[in-house]
C-alpha cells in the first residue's frame, strides 16, 4: 500500500491521558503521536499497564484524551460531545472485545441485527453471519455457540454498522488457537476485502506477524513502530 496516496485514518497529535488528580496523577498515556493510513492492519503490543486499551479507547471516543488531537475517519474528536461523540461511535467505528458481549436474550441474527436497526443501516444480518461462516447458527442464541463462535458473530454485529475503523481488544484472548485464526482471518479480510482500518490490541507477540504495522507501547508512551515486509496469513500463526 502506497501510504503516500492513501487517506489517514487514525491520526494522534501528542496525546495524553491522565486519570486522577494532584498528587495522584496516573499518566496512562504521555505524548502520543500516531498517523495511520486507511485499509491498514496494526497491531498494538505493549505489556500489562502500558495502556494499550486506553489507547484503544481514546480513538474510538470511549475516553477522551486529556492533553493532544484525536482525529478518527475525518472526525476531530477533541471538540466532541455529548451527541456528537456519540453519533461518532455509532457510524464510525466498530468494537470487537475479549468477551464477546453478546445480547444473551438474541439469537445471532438478532444480534447483528439490532446494530443495523441502531444505526439506521440495512439489516445485513443474515449476509454478515454467512460470510464468518455462522449461515447454519442464524438462530442459535449465544449460550448455544461455542466461544470461537460467538466472537464470528461479535465481529459480524461490528460490521454491520459499515465502519471504516474496527477497533478490536484482545480478540482471540479467551479462544484457542485455531479459533483465533479463524477470527484473525476474519480481521485480515475486512482490510483486504473492504479496505477498512483494523487496529488489534495484544500482548500475544505472535499476531504481529500478520499486521502491516506493529506498535509497541510501553509505559504509556508510543516506543516503537516497524511496518512488515511480507505480513504471514492468520493459519500460518502459532501460539
Amino acid at each position: 500500500m502506497d501510504v503516500a496516496t492513501t487517506r489517514t485514518a487514525i491520526r494522534l497529535e501528542g496525546v495524553g491521558r491522565t486519570y486522577g488528580r494532584p498528587p495522584l496523577e496516573v499518566d496512562a498515556l504521555t505524548s502520543v503521536d500516531l498517523s495511520v493510513p486507511e485499509g491498514q492492519l496494526v497491531v498494538l503490543l505493549g505489556p500489562s499497564g502500558s495502556g494499550k486499551t486506553t489507547l484503544l479507547n481514546v480513538v474510538g471516543g470511549i475516553e477522551p484524551a486529556t492533553s493532544g488531537r484525536v482525529t478518527v475517519a475525518g472526525t476531530e474528536l477533541s471538540g466532541l460531545e455529548g451527541d456528537g461523540l456519540s453519533e461518532f461511535r455509532r457510524t464510525s467505528v466498530g468494537f470487537v472485545f475479549q468477551f464477546f458481549n453478546l445480547v444473551p436474550t438474541l439469537t445471532a441474527r438478532e444480534n447483528v441485527a439490532l446494530i443495523a436497526e441502531l444505526v439506521g443501516r440495512e439489516d445485513s444480518s443474515t449476509s454478515l453471519l454467512e460470510q464468518v461462516g455462522l449461515g447454519d447458527r442464524l438462530d442459535h442464541f449465544p449460550s448455544a455457540l461455542s466461544g470461537g463462535e460467538q466472537q464470528r458473530v461479535a465481529v459480524a454485529r461490528a460490521l454491520a454498522k459499515d465502519p471504516s475503523v474496527l477497533l478490536c481488544d484482545e480478540p482471540t484472548g479467551a479462544l484457542d488457537l485455531e479459533t483465533g485464526r479463524r477470527v484473525l482471518e476474519l480481521l485480515r479480510a475486512a482490510t483486504r476485502r473492504d479496505g477498512r482500518t483494523v487496529v488489534i490490541v495484544t500482548h500475544n507477540h505472535a499476531i504481529a506477524r500478520m499486521a502491516d504495522r506493529v506498535l509497541g507501547l510501553h509505559d504509556g508512551r508510543l516506543r516503537s513502530d516497524e511496518a512488515v515486509a511480507e505480513p504471514v496469513e492468520p493459519e500460518e500463526l502459532d501460539w
